[in-house]
């Protein structure tokens, strides 16, 4: 054990002291955040929170609480592999967010941090006239099943809700969490790659977190994102493997009034410049107006 840890398992005693401690180590490492919070103080109350099984929202009237002998050491051993490891801390706690949703997840999938999600849970007003007229969706690269879970919420009516992943691991991780929520009977797990098991299948919505990473970025990720898996990061050397796949083949998936929603990063240059005569619409969310494009089906005709 490193001499922090040794001399913190001796001296440390109350939550105010492990909050401090984790803070600390966090800063003094340069930890890269962004797997939901965004600082060192927001991920050490976090963990710490969750660890004790505290309310998650409140640390402040447990701050002077005594911790016992199990409880520090749980709280160490976290701390540590955050420091030592940069094991993102979704899959330390096997917990993610996407607004006031929670999911299981854990490293067979990507931590749920989709843009699209904000969309989802304004029923993608203004775009969607009549959200109780949708009746399909289809989710690709669905990974821990995060997006066709708000989906289901945000469309009471949509009967068939498709969630496709190329990974096996993934489709397990998806099935727990759809369970959770106790969406089985109107959520079907697929395993396929992309559009290729959906045989003749139509949708009024396809919404889409591919891989989009370029190869360049990939290379540089801080080490954090290195435990997620590379097939849900990476899509060749722009970036837009996986998009030109959808972008190929999603008209003949979607109704006639149906539309594409894809999320594709910092790519919109690359994309706009790859497909020059494709009128993209480009939807706001709170980072802005570049990561999500839509197109209606006789745009993609």
């Amino acid at each position: 054990m490193s001499n922090y840890f040794f001399e913190a398992a001796v001296a440390l005693h109350t939550v105010r002291d492990y909050f401090r401690f984790a803070i600390s180590r966090f800063n003094q490492e340069k930890l890269s955040f962004g797997h939901g919070s965004s600082n060192a103080y927001d991920e050490a109350a976090y963990l710490i929170l969750h660890t004790l099984h505290l309310p998650l929202d409140n640390l402040e009237p447990f701050l002077d609480a005594q911790l016992t002998d199990g409880e520090r050491t749980e709280l160490l051993h976290l701390i540590r592999q955050r420091v030592e490891q940069r094991i993102p801390l979704a899959y330390l706690t096997h917990e993610a967010f996407l607004g006031d949703y929670s999911f299981y997840v854990d490293q067979n999938v990507i931590i749920p941090r989709s843009f699209i999600a904000e969309l989802l849970r304004e029923q993608l007003s203004p775009w969607v006239i009549d959200p109780d007229a949708v009746t399909s969706v289809l989710d690709l690269c669905t990974g821990s099943g995060c997006l066709a879970i708000i989906a289901a919420h945000a469309f009471q009516n949509a009967k068939i809700i498709d969630a496709v992943d190329l990974s096996p691991d993934a489709i397990e991780v998806a099935k727990r969490n759809v369970n959770d929520y106790n969406l089985g009977n109107r959520i079907n797990l697929i395993e396929s790659d992309l559009f290729n098991s959906l045989g003749e299948n139509k949708y009024d919505i396809i919404i889409s977190n591919p891989p989009y990473v370029d190869a360049e970025s990939v290379s540089a990720l801080p080490r954090e994102y290195l435990h997620e898996p590379t097939l849900a990061l990476g899509s060749g050397d722009d970036g837009l493997d996986a998009t030109r796949i959808i972008l190929e083949h999603a008209a003949k998936h979607l109704t006639d009034n149906g539309i594409l929603i894809v999320e594709i990063g910092h790519n919109r240059e690359v994309l706009e410049a790859a497909y020059p005569n494709l009128p993209f619409t480009w939807m706001d969310v709170a980072a802005g107006d570049q990561f999500v494009f839509m197109l209606h089906k006789n745009d993609l005709l």
